[in-house]
């Protein structure tokens, strides 16, 4: 897996993985024109579209819905060192279930990749090339 990351102007970037192109940028009070979420805003929507993921199929492969799930993720922004913490995801499921079936679909979302990243910290290599 790989995402290349180019400077675009200010504090805009252009990020780019197989044929897909998003842009990173500040909100306007921060120095950027507003035009794409920032980097810890894409980190929850990782973390958010992953459970997503887990939850549709879940529903899917026992046909009890097709379409629906919706996501919401949140975080607290904390100090010493800067950084998200505090994470709450919200399922919401477009069906009533039982009560293993939630059980069941609870154990499907925490399958999340991004999920169980946070749960276990990589190791983080930082190279740098001067030109």
């Amino acid at each position: 897996m790989e995402v290349k990351i180019t400077h675009l102007d200010q504090v805009k970037f252009s990020i780019q993985s197989r044929s897909h192109t998003i842009l990173c940028d500040q909100p306007q009070d921060n120095g950027g024109e507003d035009s794409g979420m920032t980097p810890p805003e894409l980190l929850l929507a990782s973390l958010g579209s992953c459970a997503a993921f887990y939850a549709v199929q879940y529903l899917k492969t026992r046909k009890l819905a097709d379409s629906g799930v919706e996501v919401s993720v949140t975080a607290d922004k904390l100090t010493q060192p800067a950084r998200l913490g505090n994470f709450h995801i919200q399922v919401l499921c477009p069906v009533a279930l039982t009560d293993e079936q939630t059980e069941a679909l609870m154990r499907s979302v925490h399958h999340c990749l991004v999920h169980n990243t946070l749960l276990s910290p990589p190791d983080i290599h930082i190279e740098l090339i001067a030109r």
